[in-house]
């Protein structure tokens, strides 16, 4: 994290630069009104004879605010500009590395957590940059530049007066350590409650379904009150810290008027020496109303620093060692032996003791009871769960020894859940590569059986389906994905359950189509549904988490096995269907 943002930050470096240096300027400018306003004062006692010379003071005034002004707009278009750099930067970063972390580090990351991530803690660092060039470089030089102008007026008086700013400042240091325990738990609440209103959001055509509003929105207000006592904690402290830096500033006005007005009878100061002093003191107020605004923000950026520095030490895949294999063809044999496997954190086994072979062109079908390790299998093929040395051989390689986007560029793996992105059906297709045609996009969609519904779209491939693919259907979703099959050209194709949502006329045309699609190639059809299956070269069926068997559909049935009572209970599902 700290290599991130030294990285963002250094080519900032000449914005930031300007930043204070507009800044420092602007500051010695505004010391100007209140110094000429106290020498025109000092000129009133003869308005007449001082005139002219009270005219060009004026004059000044004015060219003093507009140069004034001018520094401002700039400082605040590079803070504006640097800050939004910083918050892109991070962001680009952070979602750099989501796509690159193991699947066994964030597997646990809810959603609602991540967005908070991405919106709130980067939100904070972003933040408190901004309130360290605007606050803290502001403060810095006006109490340099306003304290040495002071002083040339009296010492004395100004030590008198800078002693209430001292003790308010401490103050403001202890309430600091409030301010930071009632955000972390307020920034904990708010995490509790984006999670929850994820889900609900993901979830609302099932809550719709059960009628479920009034539980959800229960159980909303009930997190959302806890958010709000603890947001009033925060608020409480931060009143305090406004409340303490008001109380200093009446004591700052009191001693200036009694103990100027003393000075200015014994004429030790003249009188706009006095009104000038009193305007150096409003240059205080600004900054000590910032400081506990920066004292807070850093507490809460320095959390939200850490959260982050925690998802940045997840551990990445390496994707590319060496380029030069990216497109380098990988064998469809695969050798899998004695594989057992349990996810992190989990002594229970998910496989146990898998073996198979499968060689290239042949395909293997596998069949199973529900959460018998099928899709973890599939998952282990990819790598995305850490593998074994010599347990799965790919094209007689170890699977380790396989550059990880160049195993993955090979296989084309067809999932279960039918993901779509809210893009066109183009890019869902391409998965956002840019270098299919749309005639070899449109071939894919015929062999899916899902071109005349893109015909009919108004858009065609360049419709845009809603969130998650909400504008279509379970079987239309599921032809989308399988394009992704028929368009890349690999060698290994898994489907995983991937005709569940099909009608069976479309599943018997798309599987023919299929049987093309793999001539030459290895591939792998994992379904619950024996239609799917039967016509495998082989078929291997799962059941918690081992192989009970293997062969051709013939020899299973003459099994009388799990396969076998497989096909008689779907045989059965069948006829009722009919008869319904």
């Amino acid at each position: 994290m700290k290599k991130i943002l030294l990285e963002i930050l250094k080519k900032i470096f000449w914005q930031i630069a300007i930043i204070i240096i507009c800044i420092a300027i602007n500051m010695y400018f505004l010391t100007f009104p209140s110094k000429i306003l106290g020498k025109i004062i000092d000129l009133l006692y003869d308005v007449n004879k001082n005139r002219e010379i009270i005219y060009n003071y004026i004059f000044l005034l004015i060219i003093t605010a507009l140069i004034a002004l001018v520094l401002r707009i700039t400082w605040k278009y590079f803070m504006a500009r640097t800050t939004r750099t910083l918050e892109k930067g991070l962001k680009d970063k952070l979602f750099e590395h989501f796509l690159k972390i193991k699947l066994t580090s964030i597997q646990d990351i809810k959603n609602g957590e991540i967005m908070s991530y991405f919106v709130k803690d980067i939100g904070e660092i972003r933040g408190l940059m901004y309130k360290i060039l605007s606050g803290g470089t502001r403060i810095f030089f006006i109490f340099i530049i306003a304290t040495y102008t002071m002083k040339n007026i009296n010492t004395a008086l100004t030590i008198a007066t800078m002693c209430p700013i001292i003790i308010t400042t401490y103050i403001i240091i202890i309430l600091k350590k409030y301010v930071e325990e009632s955000f972390k738990k307020s920034q904990k609440y708010f995490t509790n409650l984006s999670e929850y209103v994820q889900e609900s959001t993901d979830a609302i055509r099932t809550t719709k379904a059960y009628a479920g509003e009034t539980n959800q929105l229960k159980k909303f207000m009930k997190k959302n009150k806890i958010l709000k006592k603890s947001n009033i904690s925060v608020d409480l402290y931060s009143t305090l810290i406004s409340t303490s830096i008001n109380i200093c500033f009446g004591f700052c006005y009191g001693i200036t008027v009694i103990y100027g007005s003393k000075l200015v009878l014994n004429t030790t100061i003249t009188l706009g020496d006095f009104v000038a002093f009193i305007g150096y003191i409003d240059l205080f107020y600004t900054p000590i109303y910032i400081l506990p605004n920066i004292i807070s923000k850093f507490k809460r950026a320095q959390i939200s620093y850490y959260r982050l520095e925690n998802v940045f030490k997840l551990e990445e895949e390496t994707l590319e060692i060496d380029t030069s294999k990216n497109n380098k063809k990988i064998s469809g044999d695969i050798l899998i032996k004695n594989l057992s496997f349990n996810y992190p954190g989990n002594i229970d086994r998910v496989l146990d003791d898998i073996s198979v072979e499968i060689k290239e062109g042949q395909t293997l079908g596998i069949i199973g009871t529900i959460g018998s390790g099928k899709t973890t299998l599939m998952n282990l093929l990819l790598r995305l769960y850490p593998v074994q040395d010599g347990k799965i051989f790919i094209g007689n390689q170890d699977i380790n020894e396989i550059e990880l986007s160049n195993l993955r560029k090979n296989i084309s793996y067809i999932t279960q859940d039918n993901f779509l992105f809210s893009t066109t059906i183009k890019e869902n297709i391409t998965l956002f590569k840019e270098y299919f045609t749309d005639t070899e996009i449109l071939e894919s969609t015929e062999k899916s059986i899902f071109l005349d519904e893109v015909k009919s779209m108004k858009n065609g491939l360049y419709t845009i389906i809603g969130e998650r693919g909400i504008d279509l259907s379970g079987g239309q979703k599921q032809r989308v994905v399988i394009s992704r099959a028929f368009l890349n050209k690999s060698n290994i194709i898994i489907f995983d359950d991937t005709f569940s949502a099909l009608d069976n006329r479309t599943e018997k045309s798309l599987l023919a189509n299929i049987k093309n699609l793999v001539k030459g190639k290895t591939c792998i059809i994992i379904s619950n549904r024996i239609s799917d299956v039967k016509d495998a070269d082989k078929i291997v069926v799962f059941d918690k988490g081992k192989i009970v068997e293997e062969g051709t559909h013939k020899t299973l049935l003459k099994n009388k096995g799990l396969y076998n009572k497989f096909y008689t209970e779907q045989a059965s599902m069948q006829e009722i269907n009919i008869l319904n």
